[in-house]
């Protein structure tokens, strides 16, 4: 019995770890409009907007218009934090996604990819909504 309980304990040793790959770096939205730069803050993993790579329709700097705070409407979108509080779950990153084109946040999972890209999936109750970020330079 005891080499049993041996075995089992080195065996547990030896499986391969579940924990969840490193998404820290910088990433380009699935639409290449923004990269975004994740990694540590504090004791959770978390996202901003580094740079928008695209004008907004008026020529100027895109704004969070439709946050559902309106002294926040104005804040230029570059800088902004989209991905927040994000923890190690098994295998991917949970923490909450906020979309400024909706304006509005939603529980999240983050998880690198064989292919060397992020699957970042949103989710509100049961429907998920999933996009693919591409390492940035």
């Amino acid at each position: 019995m005891r080499h049993l309980l041996t075995g089992l304990v080195l065996l547990a040793l030896a499986s391969p770890s579940f924990a969840a790959t490193s998404v820290s770096g910088r990433w380009y939205t699935e639409e290449k409009d923004s990269i975004v730069q994740i990694g540590q803050c504090g004791p959770v993993v978390c996202g901003k907007v580094a740079k928008v790579l695209r004008a907004a329709p008026n020529g100027g700097k895109p704004v969070d218009a439709n946050n559902p705070d309106p002294a926040l409407r104005n804040r230029p979108i570059e800088g902004i934090i989209l991905l927040s509080g994000f923890k190690e779950s098994g295998d991917e990153w949970e923490g909450q996604i906020y979309d400024p084109r909706a304006g509005k946040t939603y529980r999240s999972t983050l998880k690198k990819q064989p292919d060397g890209t992020l699957r970042v999936k949103g989710c509100l109750g049961p429907f998920c909504r999933a996009v693919k970020f591409t390492p940035a330079p």
